[in-house]
């Protein structure tokens, strides 16, 4: 991951001009709190400015981490939260190498692991989740399909159908359910993001 990339991208634009900015991110809540509890660890990788913790904030959640690459995006996020973003732990971190002093119940990716185009850092990034999610535990993986975008700011993506992403996880991980949206970019555009729900078995 380039974090003078990723840096450049946020100082050019703001949150709501990324394509996959969501103001509402429904599915993502809809998908987190059919598996857990308000008191129990969520995780956002790359959540950076995405409005999820914040909603999640209004949902009652109290222990949710947001993780960027990009110091420029969790400024952003913490500018839009106000004096709220205090109830948030910010960690600025390449998800690939990240180390954390604890466990979470759930682990949030959308619109990270897709970035993730060589093997070994795909297979980094797992073994960060492995340590950072308990047994038992839930993963929300959001990527583009098979019929979304093949470059996304400037990069370019791996597209995987739900199958592909059960697989790139690997061992461990039960699909509990999946589902596929068409998201309409703030410039009107349409990139189609499959879900999936995993939890982690072993």
């Amino acid at each position: 991951m380039d974090i003078g990339h990723w840096n450049a991208v946020w100082r050019d634009r703001a949150p709501d001009e990324m394509t996959w900015f969501q103001s509402e991110p429904m599915l993502s809540l809809r998908l987190i709190q059919g598996v857990t509890r308000p008191d129990q660890g969520v995780i956002d990788i790359g959540g950076g400015a995405s409005r999820l913790a914040s909603h999640l904030l209004r949902a009652g959640y109290g222990d949710v981490t947001v993780l960027d690459i990009a110091t420029a995006s969790i400024d952003a996020a913490r500018h839009h939260l106000g004096a709220d973003a205090a109830l948030i732990t910010w960690v600025v971190a390449d998800a690939t190498v990240a180390e954390f002093d604890r466990t979470f119940d759930v682990w949030h990716d959308r619109a990270v692991f897709h970035f993730l185009i060589e093997p070994d850092d795909r297979d980094r990034y797992l073994a960060t989740l492995r340590r950072a999610l308990r047994v038992g535990g839930h993963v929300v993986l959001s990527t583009f399909g098979p019929e979304g975008p093949e470059r996304c700011s400037g990069l370019p993506v791996h597209r995987y159908s739900i199958e592909s992403l059960h697989e790139a996880l690997g061992d461990g991980f039960e699909l509990l359910t999946h589902e596929t949206e068409l998201h309409v970019a703030p410039h009107g555009n349409t990139q189609q993001f499959v879900y999936g729900l995993f939890r982690r078995v072993a």
